[in-house]
């Protein structure tokens, strides 16, 4: 797409007119439970009315998939033609790149840059993948006694509950569909609140490329009515979450309450980054770390969030990454220059402040940031905030914060790097640097996490899983591991 400036960005958002409909069973449906705003944090004006699902239009959306699973085509369809819709679904987000991202970048303040160029391309790439990989699942047959033949037969799981949150509001509900689609499930996608609106456009996108009614299904509504309605739904056979760890939590009882669905759970994370003297370049090593913190404004599980640092080089690296900082430019989410956009809405804006003067209360030393600014555009914006001397037991090392906000720790061996590290109750991801082979290996051995970059960091792609350990949740997204979560594997013994 041909570079669109600033002016133009602002131009079609003034023209944009989002529909706040529930998608259900093909097709749109106002509700009945009345309507929310869904507000832009960009300036805090109201960019749409939302239909506000309760339990009534979970109910609806569920019967739909329930039918579209057990008596519809999509799960009898030849593999081949369930990857084609979803090739034709990734070629539909092609087409209407620049409107998703336009959605994207006004519902919850990511730059609009970082939402054309990598939510949406995440997006489109997941549905392309998966569609290419439907048709080349195989079953099994094991060896066993000449008299007989086992058959070990993959099978779709059934009605799949998703439910997302607003950081990365297409690329995490991709990476529920697409995969359950390709095995021949049907989905009920609950969005969050405050990002409602590109994924009801992504569900009408799925029913134009082909989907047959019922499923993918869209409900909008707040969770602890909508998403505890679908946790605790009896014709869900499976749920998966991406977001907090304590919402994590209600759904393992929603699950136990109701019908022992399958639950996986993709939830928080308090990521070490650990720089090494020997790290091959540490000035790209201290521009990784302030890109990682504050990329899509630190509104990430993965988020590097814990700098540690070899004492010997901890206030070259740390002077590094402060610079960075305050080079950042905090802009108008729809101005392409712009690096750091508007935090998610007021409230989260809020709970990130509450981090900070608790950090300053417990003594560690603000060294840059930490306070509200471009508050005269009514917009939720916050400095990119580093602190030092931080002490592993005081909050900011130890809870997720979802913002811009990097602590860094000083060490002075390999293995107090390691203990600090994994001194939390996540275990989502980590990041090493360092030029020594075996180290590498070792300490990546050592890291209680799903995915340990080394000499980088975010980096990879579908073909590997993505997901977490301990409190970081269970299950993985991305890769042929996905189908795992969506698929039932059946026995059949034959007599011969």
């Amino acid at each position: 797409m041909p570079a669109v400036t600033h002016e133009e960005w602002l131009r079609r958002a003034k023209s944009l007119e989002p529909s706040g409909a529930h998608h259900i069973d093909g097709a749109d449906e106002p509700g009945a439970g009345g309507t929310f705003a869904a507000v832009s944090p960009r300036d805090g004006q109201v960019l749409a009315q939302v239909a506000d699902g309760g339990t009534a239009e979970v109910d609806a959306a569920v019967a739909a998939a329930r039918r579209a699973f057990d008596a519809g085509p999509w799960p009898r369809l030849a593999p081949v033609e369930r990857g084609r819709i979803l090739l034709r679904i990734a070629d539909l987000l092609e087409e209407r790149r620049a409107e998703l991202a336009l959605t994207i970048s006004l519902e919850m303040g990511k730059p609009i840059t970082d939402a054309h160029d990598i939510e949406l391309r995440a997006a489109i790439t997941t549905f392309r993948w998966y569609g290419q990989l439907a048709d080349k699942l195989t079953d099994e047959s094991p060896h066993t006694t000449p008299d007989a033949l086992a058959l070990v037969t993959r099978e779709p799981a059934g009605v799949v509950g998703a439910v997302v949150p607003w950081n990365f509001p297409l690329t995490l509900a991709s990476w529920k569909i697409a995969p359950a689609l390709a095995a021949g499930c049907t989905v009920v996608l609950k969005p969050s609140e405050n990002s409602p609106l590109s994924a009801l456009l992504l569900g009408r996108l799925a029913t134009e490329a082909g989907l047959p009614p019922g499923v993918l299904n869209v409900v909008n509504g707040d969770g602890p009515v909508a998403g505890r309605a679908l946790g605790l739904h009896p014709d869900v056979d499976v749920l998966a979450f991406t977001g907090s760890t304590a919402v994590g939590r209600h759904f393992l009882h929603y699950a136990a309450d109701s019908n022992l669905k399958r639950v996986w759970l993709e939830l928080g994370g308090k990521s070490p980054n650990i720089v090494l003297p020997d790290a091959p370049d540490l000035d790209r090593a201290a521009a990784t770390a302030a890109w990682g913190i504050f990329f899509n404004q630190g509104e990430m599980c993965t988020a590097p969030s814990r700098l540690l640092v070899h004492s010997s080089i901890a206030e070259r690296v740390t002077e590094a990454v402060v610079r960075r900082a305050r080079e950042l430019r905090i802009g108008d989410p729809l101005d392409p220059a712009t690096e750091m956009g508007a935090l998610a809405g007021e409230a989260h804006l809020g709970r990130v402040q509450d981090h900070i003067a608790t950090g300053l209360a417990e003594g560690a030393r603000l060294l840059t940031g930490g306070s509200r600014t471009r508050t005269d555009t009514g917009g939720s914006f916050l400095q990119p905030t580093v602190f030092d001397h931080v002490d592993p037991g005081m909050r900011l090392s130890r809870e997720e914060i979802f913002g811009p906000v990097l602590s860094v720790l000083a060490f002075d061996d390999l293995d107090e790097a390691v203990r600090l590290a994994n001194a939390t109750e996540y275990g989502l991801a980590a990041g090493l640097w360092t030029s020594d082979l075996s180290t590498a290996h070792r300490v990546a051995r050592a890291l209680k996490a799903g995915t340990v970059w080394v000499n980088c960091y975010e980096e990879g792609d579908l073909t590997v899983p993505f997901g977490g350990m301990k409190q970081s949740g269970n299950g993985r997204d991305k890769s042929a591991h996905a189908l795992d979560k969506y698929t039932e594997l059946k026995t059949t013994w034959i007599q011969l």
